[in-house]
């Protein structure tokens, strides 16, 4: 059972850009490179997964068995998000389970990408010393999957995009109590930003179960079905 509520804001009430706190996974940081592992995308074991890093974190991005991915990285600095699932993405049920342990800024999240018009969104599932909400414009909350989802948007100007650098909508749904194993209905997300005024592109793009940590520390194991 899905039940959305949706939330008149005040002009004074909590609102921002959330690229002012965090730069996007995408752009060039004027940083000094360090070992680990390079950016790539691909399919693995029946997988999409895609890995980026800025170079300045020490990381290291493991694809395992079937759905199955490790992340570590220290350093305290840099940004870097990798995961595995499909390309295209659709409105699935989406299983995972592992640990994800950040000593910092850090998200677990269903994340991906659409076209027609260009969207990026993340559904949080856990998230390390910084919550999303505190930076985007909440829309509502939708309650799914045994807990109620802040959702809220953003918007992106001229920034990074799978498109080259563009304006696009940013969409999120974050979860009120945190959890590393469970199912995400991402079709009963997707329906709540609707019922909100947030529509996803007509044409999706990859869609994966990310890891993602900015100047943090911290390690994943998660396994995707």
């Amino acid at each position: 059972m899905v039940s959305f509520s949706s939330l008149i804001l005040a002009s004074s009430a909590v609102a921002g850009v959330l690229s002012s706190v965090i730069p996007d996974k995408r752009s060039g940081l004027p940083m000094s490179a360090r070992a680990g592992t390079p950016s790539s995308t691909g399919t693995n074991n029946g997988f999409y997964y895609s890995f980026w890093t800025d170079g300045a974190a020490d990381v290291t991005y493991t694809n395992l068995d079937a759905g199955r991915y490790t992340v570590e990285w220290s350093g305290n600095t840099g940004n870097l998000v990798g995961g595995k699932g499909w390309n295209p993405g659709s409105a699935r049920v989406i299983n995972y389970s592992g640990t994800f342990t950040p000593n910092g800024n850090g998200y677990l999240s269903v994340y991906g990408w659409t076209r027609s018009p260009l969207i990026e969104y993340y559904i949080v599932e856990s998230y390390g010393s910084y919550n999303p909400s505190s930076a985007a414009t909440l829309k509502g909350t939708v309650t799914v999957d045994g807990s109620t989802y802040d959702i809220l948007e953003t918007t992106r100007t001229n920034q990074p995009s799978i498109d080259g650098t563009s304006t696009f909508q940013q969409f999120w749904s974050v979860r009120q109590d945190h959890r590393t194993s469970g199912s995400v209905d991402t079709a009963a997300h997707f329906n709540a930003w609707a019922a909100a005024g947030m529509n996803l592109g007509t044409e999706h793009n990859y869609q994966i179960v990310a890891t993602e940590g900015y100047q943090s520390s911290g390690s994943s194991d998660i396994t995707v079905s």
